[in-house]
């Protein structure tokens, strides 16, 4: 398990678009963790006022960056496709975003990935990523720059 500090160390994402707090675990081809859904978060200004719910395309991104941290020392995932993604439940302030990502193919540099996110036992989303590993150059922001 980690936290923040071992996050910002993996991830070149920063606030306000660091969207993992904490990973639980992570064994060969498999991470799980979470995302604290809170109010104060920039996107509840505008989606939606008077009804806040995360945008999808944010519960997304949460998992692509749990796939850098299940990748992280083999090379930087980039997104090549979505498939068969399903949104089932709305993600709202207040929400534990649960987030388990499962490696189901490896064909060369190319990962297929069986992602899930989960508020109370409920799936929120659900589908299979296709990541193409990019060499990594090794260098990580560090922690300070924005």
């Amino acid at each position: 398990m980690f936290g923040w500090s071992e996050i910002l160390e993996r991830l070149p994402h920063r606030p306000p678009f660091l969207l993992l707090d904490r990973v639980l675990g992570v064994e060969p081809g498999r991470a799980w963790g979470y995302k604290n859904i809170t109010m104060n978060e920039p996107q509840f200004r505008g989606h939606f006022p008077g009804n806040p719910v995360l945008p999808g395309v944010l519960t997304i991104e949460s998992l692509l960056q749990l796939t850098w941290i299940l990748y992280s020392g083999l090379g930087s995932p980039r997104l090549a496709g979505i498939d068969r993604l399903k949104f089932r439940r709305q993600v709202k302030p207040g929400d534990r975003l649960d987030l388990e990502v499962q490696e189901v193919e490896i064909d060369g540099e190319c990962r297929r990935v069986r992602v899930r996110a989960q508020v109370d036992g409920q799936v929120a989303s659900e589908g299979i990523l296709t990541l193409f590993l990019e060499a990594s150059s090794g260098s990580r922001p560090d922690a300070t720059s924005e």
